[in-house]
């Protein structure tokens, strides 16, 4: 993984700003993801074919539960101003009418009810860390984490009830145990088909 280091110390909208136009501009291979990490640009790989796999699992099961008015998006970008975040996750569900009335390729991260990313082995502590922290301070109500990397073994946590930048564990299992997802979603998550990689 590359990074480009901004300064962005005043933290104000411009420099928010100019940290996006970064962003932006950042000329990676097609396919690789390019965020904003805490005020860095990284750019990672494409994600692995049981990566993707995992990802159309869990959004097949999310649109058997969750009405129209909803989307279920791969790849939709959800921003942090306040800490100098601008992340990419696996899965994003959103309002649609949020999505597009935004220009641009970004949403403010609070307009989402699920966020789930899915480690790679690039990234995994940007995830489990950096990002839970950040989407948590910006109030995403639930955080789906699918480790296949974790110390211990494949794992799926969901977290939940964000105060500051800290979420509560709400359910923490290997892959194979189905996941409860809470209201609005009422589902049992079926992790049987995870692979890893």
């Amino acid at each position: 993984m590359s990074a480009l280091t901004v300064d962005h110390s005043a933290a104000s909208g411009h420099e928010w700003d100019d940290l996006v136009r970064v962003w932006q501009e950042t000329d990676a291979p097609e396919g690789c993801k390019v965020e904003i990490i805490e005020g860095i640009v990284t750019v990672a790989p494409p994600p692995s074919n049981p990566h993707n796999d995992i990802a159309d699992l869990v959004q097949r099961s999310l649109y058997e539960v969750i009405s129209k008015e909803w989307g279920v998006y791969q790849t939709l970008g959800t921003a942090i101003p306040s800490r100098d975040g601008l992340y990419i996750p696996d899965i994003a569900v959103a309002p649609r009418e949020v999505v597009r009335s935004r220009k641009g390729n970004y949403v403010p991260a609070d307009a989402a009810e699920l966020i789930v990313e899915i480690t790679s082995k690039s990234n995994a502590s940007h995830d489990r860390i950096k990002k839970a922290a950040g989407y948590a301070q910006a109030g995403v109500p639930l955080y789906l984490l699918i480790d296949g990397w974790a110390p211990g073994g494949p794992t799926v946590t969901l977290f939940g009830e964000p105060h500051g930048a800290v979420y509560r564990v709400l359910h923490a299992s290997k892959f194979g145990v189905p996941v409860p997802l809470p209201s609005p979603f009422e589902l049992d998550l079926d992790t049987s088909e995870f692979l890893t990689d």
